[in-house]
C-alpha cells in the first residue's frame, strides 16, 4: 500500500483559472524538482498518509471535488493509483503541475492547469492541458515571449497570465503591460489571497 508524504489538506474555494469559485479540497504533497525564487508555497514535508487513509480524509470534508497540488504532484510516486481510487469514490480530479513531468495518469484526470516556469522554460515537457497559467515573473519581453512559446508548445483551451507576488507585492502592472501584447490571453489572479482566504 502506497503512502504519500504531504503539507496538507485542507477545503477552500479554487481562486485562480477556469474553475475560480468552485468549492474543491486540496491535497498538496511535499516536494517539488523546482526552486523558483519568487514562490511563496510551503513544499516541507509535515505527514505521511497511506492511501486509504488519505481517501478517508479527502471524503470527509464532503465536497465532491479534489486537486491534487504541492509542490508538484507530477513527481509523487504511485499517484496513478490515488487518482484510481478518487474517480472509484466519484471525484472530479483537478491537478495543478508545473509542466515538467507527464505522466501516463493524467490522461484520467478531469483537469489539467500547468503553470510553466519562466525560469525553467528547456524543462517543460506537457504537451497538453486544459489551461496554461504563466506568473509574469520576469521582464515584460521575457514573460510575452515566454507566453508566446509556451502557446505554441502546449495545446489548452484556456491561457492566462498571473502577477508575480513577491513577499505581498503582487505586480500587476507587468501582468498588464504583457496581456496587453497576447490577444487571447486572459487575466488569472490569486484570488484567495485578496479575499484572505486559503
Amino acid at each position: 500500500m502506497p503512502e504519500y508524504s504531504l503539507v496538507e489538506i485542507f477545503r477552500s474555494f479554487q481562486g485562480e483559472g477556469r474553475n475560480t469559485g468552485r468549492q474543491v479540497v486540496f491535497v498538496r504533497f511535499a516536494g517539488c524538482n523546482l526552486a523558483c525564487p519568487w514562490c511563496d508555497t510551503d513544499k516541507s514535508p509535515r505527514f505521511r498518509l497511506g492511501l486509504d487513509a488519505l481517501v478517508a480524509e479527502v471524503e470527509a470534508f464532503g465536497v465532491k471535488s479534489v486537486i491534487l497540488t504541492g509542490g508538484e504532484p507530477t513527481q509523487v510516486e504511485r499517484l496513478a493509483e490515488l487518482v484510481a481510487a478518487l474517480k472509484a469514490a466519484g471525484f472530479w480530479i483537478g491537478v495543478e503541475t508545473n509542466g515538467t513531468g507527464e505522466p501516463g495518469w493524467l490522461q484520467f484526470v478531469d483537469y489539467v492547469a500547468v503553470s510553466p516556469k519562466l525560469e525553467y522554460a528547456e524543462r517543460t515537457v506537457l504537451k497538453a492541458a486544459d489551461e496554461v497559467r504563466v506568473v509574469a515573473s520576469g521582464e515584460e519581453r521575457a514573460v510575452v515571449a515566454f507566453c508566446r512559446q509556451m502557446r505554441e508548445k502546449i495545446a489548452a483551451a484556456d491561457y492566462y497570465v498571473s502577477p508575480c507576488d513577491l513577499g505581498g507585492n503582487i505586480d500587476f502592472a507587468t501582468a498588464k503591460a504583457v496581456l496587453a501584447r497576447l490577444p487571447g490571453w486572459s487575466l488569472s489572479v490569486q484570488l484567495h489571497k485578496l479575499l484572505g482566504f486559503r
